[in-house]
C-alpha cells in the first residue's frame, strides 16, 4: 500500500508549513519532509494547531534523499506545457488520475510542492517521474500551498492495498542506467540523450512496472546488445586462431 510523503521544497512562510501539517493530519497523513525550509517558530506551531506532532517530526532532507527513498516521485506544478515537445512539464495529470496511478505502489510516494512564489524549477521537475497539476479557474488560478496539499491528501486518502510489488527505486535506476548505455551502443545523438532519458523515465514510471517487467526490459536490451555485437564486422586480427594451431 502506498505511503504518502509530502515534501515542501524551500517553503517561504512558516504559517504555510504549519497549515500543511494540519491539513495532512486531517486526512490521516503524517510524513512531512522539508527541503531548505524557512525558520519555523511560533506561527508555524499556531497554524498547525493539533497537528504539531506532524510539524515537529518533519524531517530536513535533500532532493537526492527524497528520490533515493521513494518508489515514485510526483512533482506538482501550476504551469504546464502545451506540447509534448516540452517534456519537463508534460504530460501532466490531475489529482484524481494520480490516485489510480499509484494505487498499487508498495512503498513511499513522495509529492513535491514548490515555493509559494515560483514553484518548482525545471531541474527539480525533471527528478520526478509523474507531473501533477490541480485544475483551477483562470479567473484566479493560484492556490495557497496548504490548499494544494489538502487536495492531494484528500485524493490519496483511503487507497486500497495493492496486490503485487513494483520494481524498487534501485531496480528502476539500474534500468535507466542500462538504457543510457544502450543509447550509447546504438549511437543515439548526444544532443537528444537527456530528453530521451527523461521521456523514458516518465513513461516507465507511469507504467509502474513489476520486478518481472523491469527484468524483462533488461533482457530485451541485453539481447539486442548481443545481436549488435554479433553483427559487428570483425577484423582478421580479432579472429581467434583455430584449435590445435599455434
Amino acid at each position: 500500500m502506498p505511503e504518502l510523503q509530502v515534501v515542501l521544497v524551500n517553503p517561504l512562510y512558516e504559517g504555510n508549513v504549519g497549515s500543511v501539517a494540519r491539513v495532512m493530519k486531517n486526512f490521516g497523513h503524517t510524513r512531512l519532509a522539508l527541503i531548505d525550509p524557512c525558520p519555523l517558530r511560533n506561527e508555524a506551531r499556531a497554524m498547525a494547531s493539533h497537528a504539531q506532532d506532524v510539524l515537529e517530526s518533519a524531517r530536513r532532507v535533500t532532493l537526492d534523499e527524497v528520490v533515493a527513498e521513494s518508489e515514485v516521485v510526483v512533482a506538482t506544478t501550476g504551469e504546464v506545457a502545451q506540447s509534448v515537445c516540452s517534456p519537463t512539464r508534460m504530460p501532466y495529470f490531475a489529482p484524481h488520475e494520480l490516485r489510480e496511478m499509484v494505487a498499487d505502489v508498495e512503498g513511499t510516494v513522495s509529492i513535491l510542492f514548490g515555493r509559494e512564489n515560483c514553484g518548482l524549477s525545471n531541474q527539480e521537475l525533471a527528478r520526478a517521474g509523474i507531473i501533477c497539476t490541480i485544475p483551477t479557474s483562470p479567473i484566479y488560478p493560484i492556490l495557497n500551498l496548504s490548499h494544494a496539499v489538502g487536495i492531494l491528501c484528500y485524493e490519496l486518502s483511503q487507497l486500497e492495498r495493492g496486490t503485487y510489488a513494483l520494481a524498487s527505486p534501485f531496480e528502476m535506476e539500474s534500468l535507466f542506467e542500462h538504457l543510457d548505455r544502450f543509447l550509447d551502443r546504438v549511437d543515439h545523438p548526444l544532443h537528444k540523450r537527456a530528453i530521451t532519458l527523461l521521456l523514458a523515465r516518465r513513461v516507465l514510471t507511469r507504467a509502474m512496472p513489476t520486478i518481472r517487467e523491469a527484468s524483462t526490459i533488461h533482457g530485451l536490451l541485453r539481447r539486442t546488445e548481443q545481436l549488435l555485437e554479433a553483427s559487428r564486422p570483425r577484423n582478421d586480427d580479432d579472429a581467434s586462431p583455430p584449435r590445435g594451431t599455434r
